[in-house]
């Protein structure tokens, strides 16, 4: 019986063959395996029933999305989670599953792996199964520090996946965002954390979610942001954030205080990471979702069904 993860491989498989007109050889070079291998998938589609002159799967609607997406927006891949009748809290639990076995699955030649923070990431983390990653370090590319919601934290998130790869693990010693620019200049110089973020800045692959400001926000739940903060970044233009770096429709980080108070990464290093996976979930982070892909921000996008639909739609 072919678990969910396999046929949708078939299924992706057997649409660039068939459908897109691609060879198999460069299908392996897309995939990063042998011919042979594609030629195999491709006969066992035939055998499951996947492939008769048609692609024949449920799973082929959500290929489809994943296609649509990748040219919309340039990305190197898309995965798009099949999420129907799903309740809220099993959407991100499947959401974090998915991206934790496509994690796990494109680790190789990674040395370094950059985590910010939220619930998506932690989805992701409670999912990951135990392995060994002697070889890997994991970095915290935004700050947190303080007693509530600890669990959404970079470093929690950093640590706790570390210890299920048994991984090493760096720790960003400083809040995510602060009251003054004399008072992050003052923590910036300070060794420790200069030199977790200078790790930040070179990591191999980095590891975000999106967020809303203005919807369900991890910076509001953390008491990051007041109702005054919210007010301005409206007017300011901001769609979103990455970590705590605030941008516009276009998913240019826009000019605002709060943009010049985080501790971590901004969006622009962030964009110059090699590869950046970004999990995400959710119609009311859509306007968030289209800013940070228009901007560029994203190689990897890994995202529900019904808001993967509406992207396309909208």
């Amino acid at each position: 019986m072919l678990d969910w993860e396999e046929r949708r491989l078939m299924v992706k498989l057997a649409r660039l063959y068939y459908f897109e007109g691609w060879t198999q050889a460069q299908i392996a070079k897309r995939q990063n395996v042998s011919r042979p291998v594609i030629s195999k998938l491709l006969n066992n589609a035939k055998k499951e029933g996947i492939v008769e002159i048609y692609i024949k799967d449920e799973t082929v609607l959500t290929v489809e999305l994943e296609d649509q997406l990748e040219k919309k927006y340039g990305l190197e891949e898309v995965v798009v989670v099949s999420t129907s009748n799903f309740t809220r809290e099993k959407l991100k639990q499947q959401l974090g599953k998915t991206a934790s076995s496509y994690l796990s699955k494109h680790l190789d030649g990674v040395e370094n792996l950059g985590i910010s923070w939220g619930s998506s990431l932690l989805s992701l983390v409670e999912e990951y199964p135990y392995e060994r990653r002697n070889d890997l370090n994991i970095i915290p590319i935004i700050g947190g520090m303080g007693n509530d919601y600890v669990h959404l934290h970079s470093n929690q998130l950093a640590s706790q996946l570390a210890q299920k790869m048994n991984a090493s693990c760096s720790y960003l010693y400083a809040p995510a965002m602060v009251e003054t620019n004399e008072l992050k200049n003052n923590l910036i110089q300070i060794k420790e954390i200069a030199h977790v973020l200078e790790k930040g800045r070179n990591v191999d692959m980095a590891l975000v979610g999106i967020g809303n400001p203005f919807k369900e926000s991890t910076l509001e739940k953390m008491g990051y942001l007041e109702e005054s903060d919210l007010k301005s970044l409206r007017e300011a233009g901001a769609v979103g954030n990455i970590g705590s770096s605030f941008f516009d429709a276009k998913g240019e980080e826009i000019d605002h205080p709060l943009n010049d108070h985080f501790i971590g990464l901004n969006i622009e290093e962030i964009k110059n990471i090699p590869h950046v996976i970004g999990i995400v979930e959710g119609v009311h982070k859509l306007e968030s979702i289209d800013a940070a892909l228009k901007g560029g921000h994203l190689n990897v996008l890994i995202i529900d069904e019904h808001t993967a639909q509406v992207l396309i739609n909208e």
